[in-house]
């Protein structure tokens, strides 16, 4: 992957108006998806890139980017359905949420600001195949815990027969992925192009929570997916490996898939301790 713009930011000149804008988008995702008041965070949303592209054009064309992906989500509920319908309505409105700042990317800016390094040439460290490996062995730890303990659960439907089962499987994977693509490769990558590490970081992890918030992480959840949102953030900032932080998500989800599943049976796949 190329060198990010941000690394040629003089980030002492960043301006508060610059930082406001980007702030805003975050904290519209927030309320579009935590707090499901959608005219607010329109406008909120709206004003921000505004802002944006009154202080800095090009910070405005990137946070058009991020704020064209915002609105596509606020378009349809994110929340877990296993309907057939919903099933694919949630799936091509994600889609497009990715597909649009890449096509604006791509043919009204002409640039490659938004790349997806799949393949980077470089083997996984030991650290990094450590991580691998106790990434799903935390889940299996805390997660079971986490769903039950605090009913959370329950924001996903029981899961009966074959169909629902592959659906909810294919579903929880596709949202795995489709998080790295959005929150980590489009949100992440076009903030880091303008503010350091940890102001982008924390900017993509509020739209990046916001959205698990809809989706199901609710009660004490943010206390999970704050850091896993931060620590993605940081190791492809490390490594500008997609591959790497898409497999350490999906192993994640997996975990999360069967913590669920047992939640609604507990009678099936008895291999937790909670």
């Amino acid at each position: 992957m190329p060198p990010t713009a941000a690394s040629s930011v003089d980030r002492t000149r960043i301006s508060s108006g610059s930082l406001a804008a980007a702030a805003g988008v975050s904290a519209s995702a927030f309320v579009l998806f935590a707090l499901l008041l959608p005219g607010w965070g329109h406008a909120l949303l709206g004003l921000s890139v505004l802002l944006a592209w009154r202080t800095d054009r090009e910070l405005g064309r990137d946070l058009t980017l991020i704020g064209a992906g915002i609105a596509v989500v606020s378009t349809t509920s994110v929340e877990a359905d296993l309907r057939w319908d919903r099933f694919f309505l949630l799936g091509a409105v994600l889609t497009a949420a990715v597909a649009v700042p890449l096509a604006l990317d791509r043919l009204w800016l002409r640039r490659r600001a938004i790349v997806y390094p799949w393949r980077t040439g470089k083997r996984w460290t030991r650290v990094q195949w450590s991580y691998v490996v106790a990434v799903p062995v935390l889940g299996w730890a805390i997660l079971p815990a986490y769903f039950i303990h605090s009913g959370a659960y329950r924001n996903w439907p029981a899961v009966e027969g074959p169909s629902e089962l592959a659906r909810f499987l294919i579903g929880v994977n596709f949202v795995g992925l489709w998080d790295e693509l959005f929150f980590i490769c489009t949100c992440f990558a076009l903030l880091r192009r303008h503010f350091g590490l940890w102001t982008a970081n924390v900017l993509q992890s509020v739209i990046f929570v916001s959205f698990l918030w809809e989706l199901g992480y609710r009660s004490w959840g943010p206390l999970l997916t704050i850091p896993f949102a931060l620590l993605q953030g940081w190791i492809f900032n490390r490594t500008r490996n997609l591959t790497y932080v898409v497999v350490v998500h999906l192993l994640f989800d997996v975990i999360v898939f069967l913590a669920i599943v047992h939640a609604h049976h507990p009678d099936v796949l008895r291999i937790f301790v909670y």
